[in-house]
C-alpha cells in the first residue's frame, strides 16, 4: 500500500519538485530532474547547499548606499577609497555590476533593482530611482552612465530617469548612455566582457 504518498511518492519530493518550479527559468522537467538530483547527492554535499542558502539569506543584504548586495555596510565597493565616487554606473540588478566589474571600470554603481514595466506593475515608486536622485542632490557626481539594458523596460527606465535630473534645476551634471555595441533585447549579464568594455568606452552624451 502506498499509504499517504499517493502515486507520484513521497509527498517530501513533490514538495521539492514545487520549490523548484517556483524559481526563475525553471520549468516542471527541470524542477523534477533537479529534484532527483538533490536526493541522489550525497548527504555532505546537500548540507553545504542548505548551509550556503541559510548563509545567504541570514547574511547577504543591500547596500544602503548604492544598493548592490553586499554582506558588508557599506559595500566593499562603495567602501574602496580607490573607486572614483565622481562617475556612477545605473544598473538594473546586482548581476550587472558583476558583468560591468570585468570590463575593469572603476567608477561606483547604482543598483535599481529592476526596470519601470507598468505591465507587470512596476512603478518608479517601486525601484531605487528616488534613492539616486538623492544621491546625486547630495554628491553631485561629475557623470551619470546610465547602463539599463538595452531592451524597452530598460530603455525607458533610462530615459524617465534623464527627464528627472535634466528637469532638476538643482542638477547639472553629464548623462550618457552605453555605446550600442550591445544587441538590443539583451541583458547586460549575458555580455562578453570585451562588448561591454567597449560600450562603457564608447558611451554618448544625452
Amino acid at each position: 500500500m502506498l499509504g499517504n504518498q499517493g502515486a507520484g511518492g513521497p509527498p517530501q519530493i513533490q514538495r521539492l519538485i514545487d520549490e523548484f518550479n517556483r524559481l526563475p527559468g525553471v520549468g516542471p522537467k527541470s524542477a523534477q530532474r533537479l529534484a532527483y538530483y538533490l536526493i541522489r547527492m550525497p548527504k555532505e554535499q546537500s548540507e553545504d547547499l542548505s548551509e550556503a542558502i541559510l548563509s545567504v539569506k541570514q547574511h547577504v543584504k543591500y547596500c544602503s548606499k548604492c544598493f548592490n548586495l553586499t554582506d558588508q555596510e557599506p559595500c566593499y565597493i562603495c567602501s574602496n577609497p580607490r573607486r572614483v565616487e565622481n562617475i556612477i554606473c545605473v544598473v538594473e540588478q546586482a548581476m550587472d555590476v558583476l558583468a560591468v566589474e570585468k570590463t575593469g571600470f572603476t567608477g561606483v554603481y547604482h543598483v535599481l533593482n529592476g526596470a519601470i514595466s507598468p505591465i507587470d506593475g512596476i512603478g518608479p515608486e517601486n525601484l531605487n530611482i528616488q534613492n539616486l536622485i538623492d544621491r546625486i542632490r547630495l554628491n553631485m557626481p561629475d557623470e551619470i552612465i546610465l547602463a539599463t539594458n538595452p531592451t524597452t523596460t530598460g530603455e525607458a527606465t533610462g530615459m524617465y530617469i534623464t527627464r528627472l535630473i535634466q528637469d532638476d534645476p538643482n542638477i547639472n551634471i553629464k548623462i550618457s548612455i552605453l555605446a550600442r555595441g550591445l544587441s538590443v533585447g539583451g541583458d547586460l549579464e549575458y555580455a562578453d566582457q570585451d562588448t561591454l568594455r567597449r560600450a562603457l568606452d564608447g558611451r554618448q552624451n544625452l
